[in-house]
């Protein structure tokens, strides 16, 4: 490992201070654990640095957690979170968070796909000014139709959306100064869009190109049920970024459309009664009626969803409420 790769962290040993902390969502990986957190010790360990590894188990039902717990029993450096049941990514991501202590906070996913020997090069990038570092599976060799194709629409979307120039905002291997990702509050599917929301607080980002292998076991989480649960991600992460502060621009622009379309279909049928003395209701009742209909159904509900994602925002952070739940925290042979 070259010097300049021990950068920013190096501190003095004896020091309590964590320099570095590792969050890796588990959800049923046990296949994978074992060769995960060798190949993770012999990547840290180079470093010389003070570091914990924060694995949360999101409600997995193959062993993982019991496999994580014999690793926290033998290691002072691991923590294990277990969650009461399946929360999902991001709630998963949102409690390493809250229990990381590393001034830098490394995330990737625990199925091999992200390679832990990668982390030394974020790392580097964070010491140039950073706030935020983001991988790029520039070449994947996954499923074309079902990963690659709507990834990259997805990403494309991304970009436009939030004006920020990322290839692979879904990419989990990622690191973060802890004073910026501590000030972001995660909800719902939020965690692939962390950069946006730290752009919008002056977080300067970069991307780097990182190796993205097949998954050596199991299957796929992912896939195109995902989708729709992407495209409303969309839809939020535009309003938060570009409207949060300014709601009537957002649904000022809806409610002239939606008036300017009406009006419009209301002249046509004036006309239609006047110069042509054609009855409204015989020759158009059925069309009116559905035209109003549609009118105030989609724009009722695009309203109740947007400001039912700010009364989220506003529950979530004036509350405290967390996303997820608990169920015990193992550190080596304790649990709390």
């Amino acid at each position: 490992m070259h010097v300049e790769e021990k950068m920013l962290l190096r501190t003095d040993r004896k020091n309590s201070k964590l320099d570095l902390t590792i969050v890796l969502p588990v959800y049923n990986e046990v296949e994978t654990i074992p060769e995960l957190y060798r190949r993770l010790k012999e990547a840290v360990d180079g470093l010389g640095v003070n570091y914990e590894i924060i694995f949360v188990d999101d409600g997995s039902t193959d062993g993982s957690g019991e496999t994580i717990k014999k690793l926290a029993q033998g290691d002072p450096a691991v923590t294990l979170i277990t969650f009461r049941k399946n929360f999902g990514q991001t709630a998963a991501l949102a409690a390493g968070f809250d229990c990381a202590k590393g001034e830098i906070i490394v995330t990737l996913d625990a199925d091999l796909q992200n390679d832990p020997f990668e982390i030394p090069k974020f790392i580097k990038k964070i010491e140039d000014g950073y706030d935020i570092v983001s991988g790029w599976r520039k070449t994947r060799k996954d499923s074309f139709w079902l990963r690659r194709l709507p990834s990259y629409v997805a990403n494309w979307l991304m970009r436009k959306l939030s004006k920020l120039e990322i290839h692979d905002f879904g990419c989990t291997l990622k690191a973060y100064r802890k004073d910026i990702v501590k000030r972001i509050n995660l909800y719902g599917e939020l965690h692939r869009f962390i950069p946006a929301l730290a752009a919008n607080l002056g977080a300067r980002i970069a991307e780097i190109p990182v190796q993205y292998p097949e998954r050596p076991y199991g299957e796929s989480k992912y896939g195109l049920k995902r989708t729709s649960t992407v495209i409303f991600d969309l839809i939020t992460i535009k309003f938060l970024l570009s409207y949060l502060t300014r709601p009537l621009q957002f649904f000022g622009l809806l409610g002239l459309f939606c008036f300017l379309t009406g009006f419009s279909l209301g002249i046509y049928m004036l006309v239609d009664k006047f110069y042509f003395g054609k009855p409204i209701m015989v020759e158009h009742g059925p069309l009116a009626l559905l035209m109003v209909l549609l009118i105030v159904i989609s724009f009722s509900f695009i309203s109740l969803g947007l400001l039912g994602e700010v009364l989220a925002r506003i529950y979530y952070e004036g509350t405290g409420k967390k996303i997820y739940s608990i169920r015990e925290i193992w550190k080596g042979s304790s649990s709390y």
